[in-house]
């Protein structure tokens, strides 16, 4: 037997005998020399070559630099910037991309999250400054609260609440005002027979006014007349009363001197009014050539109270609300109820039409339907031919419509009856009647 490094001939190819041959170890490629330089690889250009198609640039030339990496076209902003925009943000104060990068970041920051929470949290505690200047209605809230709870034991009559309320308006008002805007022109205006009036004076001067006409109700209660003894004789005028307050003024005086006086009367009027009740409700009031009863004329007072305090407010650039809505209809209804006479005053100085037929005292004539629109307003029938005639819907033969607020304006002769937008509708005679008599009731 052989041994197995002997050769016996089965090796060689083909033979019967063949067996497996073992190949030999193949020798490295460095046993033949140095290697040769291995050719670049192209790199492919993502704009002239994106598939690498390009040929080789040949042995010996450079190989291509590897492109940079393109930039972020909108690098986020680093962290320290976008704490410092949290208080903007929380504000709403931040532009629409400083909004998207401070969003986007508070997803990824717990820190910057809770601080920008705080800061929203803190943003709800803050509101706009308010104004120093007290609601004019504050009293008036104040005072049915407290007798909501407990009613008083002498309370305001119900025609007496207008007064009170305007007056507190204005007392409000004047407590903002500095010297030099009690002097600031105010022109007043009213209307006489068929054409308006005007007369200049300052916001000192509209309160002398105010509080010498409010003189007639005090002196009709009992109480000082404020004019003094300067009084004129005979029947008392509120022009003529004006006019003497106005040449005793001295116009060296402190013009604030004049807010006490006038605030200190209108206190004592509703004090008087509310401890005498129901008992001096048609007290007789003078104006001149014509009486109110004390009812009325504490809703006529309120009634100028406001008209005067609106050309205060225009002198002075200073915003004034109307009358509640319950008072302004019981001024209103004042107008409306004095138009039947001032429209026989009008006959009697040749300013209007003739009645058309005579009529009975509470009987039925020819009736204007007067609507007034809005806050305040209402429906009235004014009697055409006779103070004493009973206006009715069934003899309505023309129909006025007016806005309460442009209604008050020509009652207190701030608008002429022209330049009033009424939408009208019969006797033209009857309609420009009314609209002239509702002018007529203003005066100084």
């Amino acid at each position: 037997m052989k041994g197995p490094d002997e050769w016996d001939g089965r090796e060689l190819p083909g033979s019967p005998g063949e067996r497996p041959r073992i190949p030999s170890p193949r020798s490295a490629a460095e046993d033949h020399g140095p290697l040769p330089d291995t050719p670049p690889v192209p790199v492919a250009d993502p704009v002239t070559d994106p598939f690498g198609t390009l040929p080789d640039a040949g042995p010996g030339s450079e190989p291509p630099a590897a492109p940079l990496p393109a930039p972020d076209p909108d690098p986020a902003p680093p962290h320290r910037i976008l704490k410092s925009l949290l208080g903007a943000w929380a504000l709403s104060a931040c532009s629409a991309e400083e909004t998207a990068a401070v969003e986007a970041h508070l997803t990824d920051c717990a820190s910057c999250a809770d601080e920008a929470l705080r800061l929203r949290d803190a943003v709800g505690l803050l509101h706009p400054a308010d104004s120093l200047d007290l609601d004019p209605l504050l009293r008036s809230r104040v005072l049915e609260g407290c007798l909501g709870r407990r009613p008083a034991r002498i309370p305001v009559p119900d025609w007496a609440s207008p007064y009170d309320a305007e007056t507190a308006k204005l007392d409000a008002l004047l407590r903002d005002m500095g010297e030099a805007e009690w002097r600031a022109p105010v022109r007043l205006r009213w209307f006489e027979g068929e054409r308006p009036v005007e007369r200049e004076t300052t916001v000192a001067g509209v309160m002398g006014h105010l509080m010498a006409v409010d003189g007639l109700v005090a002196t009709a209660l009992g109480l000082t007349d404020p004019l003094g003894t300067a009084a004129p004789p005979g029947a008392p005028d509120p022009l003529i009363r004006t006019e003497t307050f106005w040449r005793a003024a001295d116009e060296k005086q402190n013009p604030l001197a004049i807010h006490a006086p006038w605030r200190d009367q209108s206190y004592a009027l509703m004090r008087q009014v509310s401890f005498a009740g129901s008992k001096v409700a048609e007290l007789a009031v003078p104006y001149g050539d014509f009486r109110l009863a004390l009812r009325d004329s504490f809703l006529d007072r309120a009634f100028e109270c406001w008209v005067h305090a609106g050309d205060i407010a225009e002198a002075v650039d200073y915003p004034y609300v109307p009358p509640a809505a319950g008072h302004l209809h019981q001024m209103v209804d004042l107008a409306a109820r004095l138009l039947p006479s001032a429209l026989a005053d009008r006959r009697r100085a040749g300013l209007a039409a003739p009645p058309q037929r005579l009529v009975e005292a509470g009987a039925p004539g020819r009736t204007l339907h007067l609507e007034v629109e809005g806050n305040g307003g209402g429906h009235w029938y004014i009697a055409l031919d006779s103070p004493a005639a009973l206006g009715t819907p069934d003899r309505t033969v023309a129909h006025i419509a007016l806005d309460s607020a442009e209604f008050c304006q020509l009652a207190a002769g701030h608008i002429s009856p022209e330049e009033a937008a009424a939408g009208q509708n019969g006797e033209r005679d009857a309609i420009r009647d009314v609209l002239f008599a509702t002018a007529s009731l203003s005066r100084l």
